[in-house]
């Protein structure tokens, strides 16, 4: 009883852990589009060599995530995260010292192939969880994600109006000190009963995403999954260089719309998800956002003025649930011996979705970057974006009105 009390008990120190791995992140997510633009000479060259920097950083995600989640499987969670860690920091301190973009493109490679912080995490939180507590578990985990994404932009945008640099530096030391702090109080989630050897064939990232498809129901879920994140990756690959061509937005700026979306994920994931779930199934949540998150993406691209954009931010509510929904919902279908494998997986197609946003959105606003601000035509990645997440939505709808794809956890909800 007192080692279930103790794994129990790990959620918080997960929570702060992910909370300070993704103010790093959000702190230099405002100014890497203008260090590279520094290294660039026009707005159109900036847009590919910002797709470039972050093709690269998922290209060494995709290959290196399944061998640290299986690792994570046979040595355990904690030491896989603190090398993340360890590795993010170095990371971090070497991309503030690049003088050419060569040098800061070989950096990104490295920082990809080291951190898999997030799969581990969701692993960790699969661990820790009884099914039924999932989505709770990582709406939490989700509302970290936004908290992060409200400090560290903040003080990114503000350290970047001074120094594109100082926000690196300052990346690299939250990194560190994360890594100190989950080194004395993160504990260990795995049990040993529960590891499996490790296999080098289950650390391809192709085979470990068709191992998933052998799975009953979670095939399909992949699918809305992978097209939902490849949206959202479009989006967040071309978001700062868009604000800045359209509205002409400073780092500053960004950092505050990141703000917004940060609260909105805290508020949403944090609480709301909980309150709705009581009232609505978990997939019909899910359901719901994506088409919620098809409109929005429309709305992002066709707004005229740059106020606009928060009033999106605020009404997408339902567009928050979607990915700790899908979470939970691939979870609770797979064996407690492989969550770290299927999260290694989960992540592997989110790398394929941040190699492919990249190369279909850059070059999409390269084209438009030249038209004036507050041209509709500015917008027209993100109207791609609406098209692959509504996509999602369709697939979505037609598989869960077959009552035989409902969760079986739902199912026993309703008729108790």
């Amino acid at each position: 009883m007192g080692s279930a009390n103790g794994r129990q008990a790990a959620m918080p120190f997960i929570m702060v852990t992910v909370l300070l791995d993704m103010m790093s992140i959000g702190i230099i997510a405002p100014v890497l589009p203008k260090l590279i633009g520094s290294f660039m000479q026009s707005g159109a060259s900036t847009s590919i060599g910002y797709g470039a920097a972050q093709a690269a950083f998922a290209i060494a995600q995709f290959f290196s995530a399944p061998l640290l989640g299986a690792l994570s499987d046979r040595y355990g969670r904690r030491p896989i995260l603190l090398l993340g860690l360890l590795g993010m920091g170095i990371n971090f301190f070497v991309t503030a010292l690049a003088s050419a973009f060569w040098m800061l493109l070989a950096v990104r490679v490295m920082g990809g192939a080291v951190c898999a912080n997030i799969a581990v995490a969701n692993a960790y939180v699969a661990d820790i969880s009884q099914p039924q507590d999932r989505a709770k578990n990582y709406g939490l985990l989700g509302a970290m994600f936004g908290l992060g994404f409200i400090l560290g932009p903040v003080m990114g945008g503000l350290l970047g109006e001074h120094d594109l640099h100082w926000p690196f530096f300052l990346a690299g030391s939250l990194c560190l000190l994360n890594c100190v702090y989950g080194y004395f109080v993160l504990p260990e989630s795995l049990p040993q009963d529960k590891r499996r050897a490790f296999n080098l064939a289950s650390t391809n990232p192709f085979s470990s995403l068709a191992r998933l498809r052998q799975l009953k129901g979670v095939e399909t879920l992949m699918w809305i999954m992978g097209l939902s994140i490849l949206a959202q990756f479009c989006l967040h690959t071309c978001w700062f260089l868009y604000t800045e061509f359209k509205f002409g937005w400073t780092p500053r700026d960004n950092g505050l719309s990141l703000l917004a979306v940060g609260g909105m994920a805290v508020l949403v994931q944090g609480g709301l998800l909980r309150q709705f779930q009581k009232h609505i199934a978990l997939h019909k949540l899910v359901v719901i956002g994506l088409v919620s998150s098809t409109i929005a993406f429309a709305l992002y691209g066709a707004v005229p003025a740059g106020w606009m954009i928060f009033v999106v931010v605020v009404a997408n509510v339902f567009g928050y649930m979607v990915q700790p929904g899908l979470q939970s919902l691939v979870a609770n279908a797979v064996d407690p011996t492989r969550q770290g494998e299927s999260m290694g997986a989960v992540s592997s197609i989110n790398s394929v979705a941040a190699v492919l946003g990249p190369v279909l959105g850059t070059p999409l606003l390269a084209m438009v970057s030249s038209y004036p601000q507050g041209d509709w035509r500015v917008g027209a990645p993100f109207y791609l974006c609406a098209a692959i997440q509504g996509v999602a939505a369709i697939i979505g709808v037609r598989y869960f009105t077959q009552p035989r794809n409902i969760p079986a956890t739902e199912l026993k909800s309703k008729a108790a």
